[in-house]
């Protein structure tokens, strides 16, 4: 399964220039299985959330729509304060242990009708030097205003960088190394359209096996928007195989899982009912105008409850663990505040089923409960904070020694959320 080990975000919204994780040669750790962001309310949690919703509503629906979906006024609203662009995104990611890390690159800015367009596109590899062990990239997609190379297969590229990482000029107009063994084969690539992205066009063809497999990695994520009303909808009566970010389907799901995975839905009940005590059954129950009820019998009661009667973390918690059964689940889960509306047993509940789930499904969690913090490792937390300038920055607390020395002693990594020990001291 493809993982995220990485991101950098540069002028979109407060975020001047951020990263979490392992961005190629540069020291910190990779992003871990379950990856938790807490901060104060107004420090960039939720620019972070949109950041990575940025992508995946690029590749669903265009630049535009994608600039709209990430705040109103467009790209010039979204555009950090002060800077005239433009927005970059880096994307590091690794199929698996053995697997080359490959970086996603993308810069955005404004075209002559004022329009938002890509500047530059880039999909490069991870090769380590033999004789020095330093990490080189060697990029199988570059593009500028639509235009460049893209290598087919599994192998090739090009060197454009200095061993430390850094841009090398002068590399620019060397070719492949062709004597690599499973070199692939490089094409003119010219789109017809700067705001169409080439990981969309070239990712469609299997020809280009590395770009296919990030353009499909993108589009499967899940970038959570829960609404508990979305969930007590009525929905038409038919079965859908995965949950969308609202929810507004989870009748469908739980109808699609009664019929294909009864054994799953068993399992999700039964972990329902050991922190809701009564319930007993949840089903699916048609209605005479061809909807969909979502059906809770409780021990306790002669008759059923329905979703539009059962509580928010209700809903919340069974959605969730329906997610995590999903028989082909998401590569990553995005959650803003997943634990609202949870008794803190249930946050305990949900962290240990994300946990669970992890090498399924990536998980990237923003919350302020000090319950949910607990029960997670210093390297699994960021702490997001706002600098003078206005500007949000960030640190992984296993960087902080002191707080790594304190956890290690026993004292709660929660409770010293809760004191204000991880903001700046």
């Amino acid at each position: 399964m493809v993982k995220m080990e990485g991101f950098r975000i540069r002028n979109f919204k407060t975020l001047k220039d951020v990263s979490l994780g392992r961005m190629w040669n540069r020291g910190e750790s990779p992003l871990a299985p379950l990856t938790v962001v807490v901060g104060k309310n107004g420090v960039g949690k939720s620019a972070l959330f949109d950041a990575l919703g940025f992508l995946f509503n690029y590749l669903e629906f265009g630049v535009e729509e994608a600039c709209s979906a990430s705040g109103p006024g467009g790209f010039g609203n979204i555009l950090s304060q002060g800077e005239k662009g433009p927005i970059e995104f880096e994307v590091a990611c690794r199929e698996n242990d053995k697997a080359r890390t490959v970086v996603y690159e993308l810069s955005i800015g404004l075209g002559e009708s004022e329009r938002p367009r890509v500047l530059k596109e880039r999909m490069s590899e991870a090769v380590e030097a033999p004789k020095t062990g330093k990490v080189r990239k060697r990029s199988f997609l570059l593009l500028e205003n639509g235009e460049g190379e893209a290598w087919e297969g599994s192998r090739g590229g090009r060197f454009i960088d200095t061993e430390d990482g850094g841009p090398n000029p002068a590399a620019e107009s060397e070719r492949p190394n062709k004597s690599e063994k499973g070199s692939g084969k490089a094409e003119a690539v010219k789109l017809d359209d700067t705001r169409t992205l080439g990981i969309e066009v070239l990712g469609s063809f299997k020809k280009h096996l590395r770009i296919s497999a990030f353009r499909r990695f993108v589009r499967n994520w899940h970038l959570n928007r829960f609404t508990s009303d979305a969930a007590r909808g009525l929905p038409h009566a038919v079965s859908h195989e995965h949950l969308n970010i609202r929810g507004d389907n989870l009748a469908n799901v739980v109808r699609f899982m009664e019929r294909e995975h009864p054994e799953r839905l068993r399992s999700v009940v039964e972990k329902v009912a050991e922190k809701i005590p009564g319930i007993s059954r949840i089903s699916t129950e048609e209605t005479t105008d061809d909807r969909l009820l979502i059906r809770f019998d409780d021990k306790g009661f002669r008759q059923p409850f329905y979703a539009q009667q059962v509580s928010d973390g209700t809903l919340r918690i069974l959605f969730f663990l329906l997610l995590l059964e999903d028989p082909n689940p998401p590569p990553l889960l995005c959650a803003e505040a997943p634990g609202t509306g949870l008794h803190h047993k249930l946050l305990e509940t949900l962290s240990m089923e994300f946990r669970e789930h992890s090498t399924d499904t990536q998980v990237f969690v923003t919350t302020h409960h000090p319950d949910f913090v607990d029960t997670i490792d210093p390297d699994e937390l960021w702490v997001l904070e706002k600098g003078p300038d206005g500007f949000s920055t960030v640190q992984r607390a296993s960087n902080d020694e002191v707080v790594t020395n304190m956890v290690a002693e026993g004292l709660s990594l929660g409770g010293l959320w809760y004191s204000n020990y991880l903001d700046a001291r």
